[in-house]
């Protein structure tokens, strides 16, 4: 797929800088442009000369939050419900992760195919939300080890600013605390909408990292 959430390269480290010009290289013959995240206490200033050498820049910064996992009051918007994501709504799925996120409609078979896969996999966990009985948006859980992961979440435009976001905060954090988990973490553009709803509901700062993207 085209798009940089599908082509990013994770985990670099100080050691790794021999590896960033055949990972580039990877990428170039696929016709394809990588994009790096940075987590400050693992790359060194060579790392970073390197990858600005090699075409990259700065694009972002991005942040780690994390909480521990509890179950939250019961909201009284009535007009919202949460629901577990059936097999047979991957689609719907799909639709609000694309037009949520800005990619194209022509994303929606892909989305569909990336993620159905993972339906009955050990630890996942999807949820969508209904405001006033309209699909609004959805969201996703991983837990492994007693880690859960907020890997996932988005709202269609037209039902934004109405509290869906942090009521899909809230219900899978309550799954991480069912499930007995120790920690629950997510990520966010650092001091966008997600980030302040995310501190809001009582989660913290981990670190923030960089990503640096092809020009």
């Amino acid at each position: 797929m085209p798009w940089a959430t599908f082509n990013t390269v994770k985990g670099i480290t100080s050691t790794d800088i021999e590896y960033i010009d055949r990972i580039i290289d990877f990428y170039r013959t696929r016709d394809r442009k990588a994009q790096f995240e940075i987590v400050p206490s693992l790359a060194d200033q060579q790392v970073l000369q390197r990858l600005s050498d090699r075409g990259f820049y700065q694009s972002g910064f991005h942040t780690s939050l994390y909480i521990e996992p509890t179950e939250f009051q019961d909201d009284d918007r009535e007009q919202i419900r949460i629901e577990e994501l059936r097999e047979d709504q991957f689609q719907l799925y799909a639709t609000i992760h694309c037009r949520g996120t800005g990619l194209s409609d022509g994303g929606i078979p892909y989305v569909t195919a990336n993620n159905e896969v993972l339906y009955n996999r050990p630890g996942w966990k999807f949820f969508i939300a209904y405001m006033n009985d309209e699909p609004a948006a959805v969201a996703v859980i991983y837990r492994k080890d007693g880690i859960a992961s907020l890997t996932f979440a988005a709202t269609l435009p037209e039902f934004r600013n109405q509290g869906l976001h942090q009521m899909l905060l809230k219900r899978r954090i309550a799954e991480a605390a069912h499930r007995h988990c120790r920690l629950a973490v997510s990520q966010c553009a650092f001091l966008s909408q997600s980030h302040r709803n995310m501190e809001r509901i009582g989660m913290k700062i981990g670190y923030v990292r960089t990503t640096w993207t092809e020009r």
